[in-house]
């Protein structure tokens, strides 16, 4: 194989580990919508049908990372190829991590299978998961675009959902104030808001290494910069 031949390869396998991230993307942020309605709708067997789709999503991560680890090993990539493996072994471990949320979200959703809920809760799960889509989709688009400009807007982007997260707590802590809403249900309906919520971290966090992977800059560097410009400034000062 010559060595314009064996860089095409290379190359096709850096597009191929692209697309396997991208669709991990697209598989999360349909458990996000499937889990969501199987939740609203009480629907136990697509929840089932959720908890059980999420091995596929566990096979496809292990396959990114296995990829990823063999073109680090076999061809000691350098700058930007290397940022551009590192982010994604980073996506496919929060996308993963995504979709483990849903199956929490679907698993929850047979403990409060006989539960009525206000209709204002039943309104911000649904606001709620649109937002942690939307925003999941968003992380992918920056990836594929390696457009850091969006990546770095989805922290902004994120508050929305802290503040619908906000307003469900506020809601529940009132559902069990004047309804027959029990503190067990309650508390499920909690960690079902906090979920969401966390799917929200997970694409800012995505955002954040897209960022890295676009211009080698990572927020933790912004800190570590100052650090060492504060211990330079008190060596000089002893030393003067």
């Amino acid at each position: 194989m010559s060595d314009n031949e064996y860089r095409v390869e290379y190359h096709e396998e850096l597009d191929e580990i692209r697309a396997s991230v991208v669709r991990l993307g697209a598989l999360t942020t349909e458990m996000v919508s499937r889990g969501t309605d199987a939740l609203l709708s009480k629907d136990l067997s697509g929840a089932q049908t959720l908890i059980d789709s999420d091995d596929e999503l566990d096979e496809l991560t292990v396959e990114i990372e296995e990829h990823v680890f063999r073109l680090l090993a076999l061809q000691a990539p350098m700058a930007t190829d290397l940022r551009f493996l590192l982010c994604s072994l980073k996506m496919a471990s929060q996308l993963e991590r995504s979709a483990d949320l849903m199956v929490n979200t679907c698993k929850a959703a047979r403990r409060l299978y006989d539960v009525e809920w206000d209709p204002r809760i039943r309104g911000l799960i649904s606001s709620m998961s649109d937002e942690a889509r939307k925003l999941t989709g968003r992380a992918i688009d920056a990836y594929v675009d390696g457009d850091a400009a969006l990546a770095n807007a989805l922290d902004d982007m994120d508050s929305r959902l802290d503040d619908l997260h906000v307003d469900y707590i506020e809601a529940i802590f009132t559902s069990h104030q004047v309804s027959s809403l029990d503190l067990r249900h309650a508390v499920q309906l909690a960690l079902i808001g906090r979920y969401y919520e966390r799917i929200g971290d997970h694409a800012v966090n995505m955002g954040e290494r897209v960022s890295f992977m676009v211009t080698g800059w990572l927020p933790e560097h912004t800190g570590a910069a100052r650090i060492d410009m504060r211990r330079r400034r008190e060596s000089s000062e002893i030393d003067d």
